[in-house]
């Protein structure tokens, strides 16, 4: 973990406990996930308890508190998509990857879950990487997808 970035970002928000939200985000976004120390130094910094930091961060969907994939895989399950086969979008991504639904592979590059709508219902079944929806996906084209992300 690099001390110095951390302290950037939190200087960068004037150390408010008002971006305490914001800082996190920034955190995640840099190493996929909010490693102890971070928030150690944030809750230091912030003058914000641990214990409220670790709340927030088990809180939001948008946190992981373990390490993640460089490349993030939503499976859409809501109704559209499931009718539409979703179910069988997320057997193939399981097969390719080898992980299941709240796992990260071995080499950090994937990590895989399920949510219940992505908000495109018209393209179901839908599957999103990186914030990047793929949309009336089969089966087979979710490897032709996914060798996309290195």
């Amino acid at each position: 973990m690099d001390n110095d970035r951390i302290n950037q970002i939190i200087e960068k928000h004037q150390c408010e406990a008002s971006s305490l939200i914001q800082v996190m985000l920034e955190i995640q976004s840099i190493y996929h996930w909010l490693p102890k120390e971070a928030l150690e130094l944030v809750s230091d910094k912030l003058k914000v308890p641990l214990t409220r930091i670790q709340h927030i961060a088990t809180f939001y969907k948008a946190f992981s508190l373990v390490p993640k994939g460089r490349h993030g895989i939503h499976i859409c399950m809501g109704t559209a998509c499931h009718v539409r086969g979703a179910g069988r979008i997320l057997d193939s991504v399981q097969d390719l990857t080898g992980i299941k639904p709240g796992e990260t592979d071995l080499d950090m590059k994937f990590s895989l879950e399920t949510v219940n709508c992505l908000g495109c219902c018209a393209l179901g079944p839908v599957m999103e990487i990186n914030g990047k929806t793929h949309g009336k996906m089969a089966p087979a084209k979710t490897a032709d997808v996914l060798k996309n992300y290195d």
